[in-house]
């Protein structure tokens, strides 16, 4: 069982999100964009240590605190083998065009579509859902959904930004409506959802 916690962060509302393994105590977040000085004050109540930071893609808003944080907190970056390269590519993470001063690194752990790990005693699964760029993907675990940009409340991911493809969306939606069960959904930005409530309300999705 995971406890989860929502910072927003960054001007466009990013999710960021501090899991904890209720068994072990054992920690991670997910796509900090920038430092939220609420959640590192929640960390260091915690022991000040980090297992995982978590990437669902590689755009300024969810990366820009990422690597500060891991070595902070003693943590490993994880994301997709695709995305890895939007780490270090200012042209297709957003920053270059933002003017945004940032360092490009490397992810710590590369994950491929299925992969699973394990925060303490959870069990996490990565599935890869191109569409908003090519290296975008969501983490199931325990019943929740970090979906990144992938899926919103009743919408989806903008598909016009590089890499970004509208059939691959599509593909990406399909995939995720057909799971089995349902799951609280943290999206990337915009109010909590489910996907059972998205397989029936969002326009693209109920369409699939």
């Amino acid at each position: 069982m995971i406890n989860i916690q929502i910072y927003p962060v960054t001007m466009l509302g990013t999710n960021c999100a501090y899991i904890k393994d209720a068994a072990t105590g054992k920690a991670a977040v997910t796509d900090p964009g920038e430092r939220s000085e609420k959640l590192m004050k929640q960390i260091k109540q915690d022991g000040g240590k980090l297992e995982y930071v978590l990437l669902t893609h590689g755009h300024y808003d969810h990366i820009c605190y990422a690597k500060q944080l891991a070595e902070l907190c003693g943590a490993k970056v994880v994301t997709g083998r695709l995305c890895n390269e939007f780490l270090s590519n200012t042209k297709y993470n957003g920053t270059a065009a933002h003017g945004i001063l940032y360092t490009p690194f490397d992810a710590d752990i590369l994950l491929d579509d299925g992969d699973t790990f394990m925060l303490g005693e959870t069990e996490f699964t990565y599935l890869s859902t191109p569409g908003h760029t090519i290296g975008c993907g969501v983490f199931l675990a325990d019943g929740v959904m970090f979906a990144g940009d992938t899926l919103f409340c009743e919408s989806y991911g903008r598909t016009d930004l590089p890499t970004g493809n509208e059939v691959q969306m599509m593909q990406s939606l399909k995939k995720l409506k057909e799971l089995e069960g349902d799951y609280q959904v943290i999206p990337g930005h915009g109010p909590l959802t489910t996907l059972e409530h998205e397989r029936r309300y969002n326009p693209l999705m109920s369409r699939l």
